[in-house]
């Protein structure tokens, strides 16, 4: 202990040195500990996404397989569409647990946001509720009939839109009034941003009779996919997309843009080893005669060897601490670059830090100290005593 204090008084000696070593420190614990928190967070919110779309398959029309998932997962337009017929087909199969078809289109608001946007308009029967038992009304009802000209909106679009159940909604472009029938509370999907007609009423108002951008479906037994997708395959209009398949794409290309940054996370800890290993010799070069009088007067090579190896490791552990407190404290503002860079970004916390990968990143860096100090501390402990006083003279 008292090797310690000791220790902690030499790093005191050179304020302004010391700090910028536990900073760098720091920030390559942080940059470290931000990595992984995201990889963990953005898996989380990637399998909440799926799962809460209650469906298993996607089956869309001919195109991009993963855009057009990733658009259904995520909300918006730019989909092809598909006959409706292709429904009244597929819902025959017995190996089908529930099933449900959807019509996606996108209205420009130019007031929307002050500088304009995109409305996401979704029609949808009854059916798409039998996916997602979990969701449920804040206000309202279901609409009173399918060809009702009524909307059920989204939480976090009935927040922007100001509406409540029973005032009407206008969509632009098409001259065309709608009644809010209900409001769904928050799900934390895409759900939230949207606002739902029913199919038949989608179809019309916005001229796309006999018309789907996608059918939901949750299989009885998902071991019957492979043939499931098998029997669909000479329908030459529409593609199978199965939600896992898609969920470990984008995982895949999310863990290969992360292996770059982890690259420069691990060129930020070999900086950071070097910072620690200079400063620590340059401390023990300007404390030679120091130290060749602690010899003189009987401190041992083991005793001296410890003394500096403690302050390698009380460098690199605030530098683990300080760094756990940055990343915590910016993941926030991380979350949100990431959404801003990435559009179609899953919802929900995207990093996410555990006290598990805190306790990981102090350790990592005491084991940083352990083997950053080893030369600083093996060049102290060698110093004859006569030769070290002489020198520092």
């Amino acid at each position: 202990m008292k090797l310690f204090i000791i220790a902690f008084k030499n790093l005191k000696r050179k304020k302004t040195r010391s700090v910028l070593t536990i900073g760098g420190v720091a920030i390559a614990v942080a940059v470290l500990v931000s990595l992984l928190g995201f990889n963990a967070g953005y898996q989380i919110a990637l399998n909440n996404d799926v799962d809460k779309m209650g469906y298993q398959v996607l089956v869309t029309a001919k195109g991009c397989p993963y855009e057009a998932a990733t658009l259904m997962l995520k909300g918006g337009g730019g989909l092809r569409f598909m006959e409706e017929e292709v429904f009244d087909r597929i819902v025959q199969d017995e190996r089908i647990d529930k099933i449900t078809p959807q019509l996606i289109n996108t209205v420009f608001d130019a007031d929307k946001d002050g500088g304009g946007g995109f409305t996401m308009f979704m029609g949808i029967e009854k059916s798409y509720l039998t996916l997602k038992p979990w969701t449920e009304f804040k206000e309202g009802e279901w609409f009173s009939d399918e060809n009702a000209d009524e909307v059920i909106i989204g939480y976090e679009a009935a927040e922007l839109e100001q509406r409540r159940a029973g005032d009407k909604i206008f969509i632009p472009g098409i001259d065309k009034v709608l009644t809010v029938s209900g409001i769904f509370e928050r799900t934390g999907t895409q759900d939230d941003g949207v606002i739902m007609l029913p199919l038949k009423t989608a179809q019309r108002i916005f001229d796309l009779e006999k018309k789907l951008t996608g059918i939901g479906i949750k299989l009885k037994d998902m071991t019957e996919l492979p043939a499931f997708e098998e029997d669909l395959y000479d329908e030459a209009s529409i593609q199978v997309i199965s939600m896992a398949q898609v969920k470990g794409t984008i995982m895949n290309l999310i863990s290969t843009a992360q292996i770059l940054v982890t690259s420069v996370a691990f060129i930020a800890i070999i900086v950071a080893i070097f910072g620690v290993v200079n400063t620590i010799l340059m401390s023990v070069f300007e404390r030679t005669q120091e130290i060749g009088v602690m010899k003189a007067i009987g401190a041992s090579k083991l005793d001296v060897f410890s003394l500096i190896w403690y302050e390698t490791i009380l460098i690199c552990g605030l530098g683990g601490i300080v760094g756990s407190i940055i990343a915590i404290l910016a993941g926030n503002s991380v979350e949100f670059f990431v959404k801003k860079l990435l559009p179609y970004a899953p919802e929900g916390n995207l990093v996410h830090i555990t006290s598990g990968l805190l306790l990981l990143s102090l350790v990592g860096a005491i084991v940083l100290g352990l083997v950053s100090g080893i030369y600083p501390a093996y060049r102290a402990s060698s110093m004859r005593p006569i030769e070290a006083i002489r020198s520092g003279e």
